[in-house]
């Protein structure tokens, strides 16, 4: 019996000390994402229906990242680029061949979030945000 307890001792002094050496997991860093919006305050990532006097013109989306992607109607892409907001309007910057660069004045988001934008050029369209799919 002696023999048997002399045994078991170096294996539970060594299951101590490989529990001691476990490492406590890192602590998680919480890190601050910069929180982007338009020049209406308009919280990005905002993906929103187009709709000029003449009807449907696609679906825009601003993203958080300062990048941007024009769809037309029929869903294709028309514009991408970069977005800013300069002198308390929302201008963008598109890398797509043959499309300049325009500022829009947007009004106050209503209740449905939705706002009127007017481009520097006169354009007038209103933005009403579409739910993410």
């Amino acid at each position: 019996m002696r023999k048997l307890i002399f045994l078991a001792a170096p294996f539970a002094l060594a299951a101590c000390s490989q529990e001691a050496e476990v490492e406590e997991p890192a602590a998680i860093e919480e890190v601050e994402t910069a929180v982007l919006t338009t020049a209406n305050g308009t919280v990005t990532p905002m993906m929103g229906e187009v709709q000029s006097a003449e009807g449907p013109q696609g679906v825009s989306s601003v993203n958080a990242d300062g990048t941007f992607q024009d769809m037309n109607a029929d869903g294709e892409l028309v514009s991408e680029g970069t977005w800013e907001v300069v002198d308390g309007k929302t201008c963008f910057t598109p890398t797509t061949e043959g499309v300049d660069p325009e500022c829009w004045t947007e009004s106050e988001p209503g209740e449905d979030g939705s706002f009127t934008a007017v481009s520097d050029s006169g354009a007038e369209v209103t933005v009403t945000p579409k739910a993410a799919e």
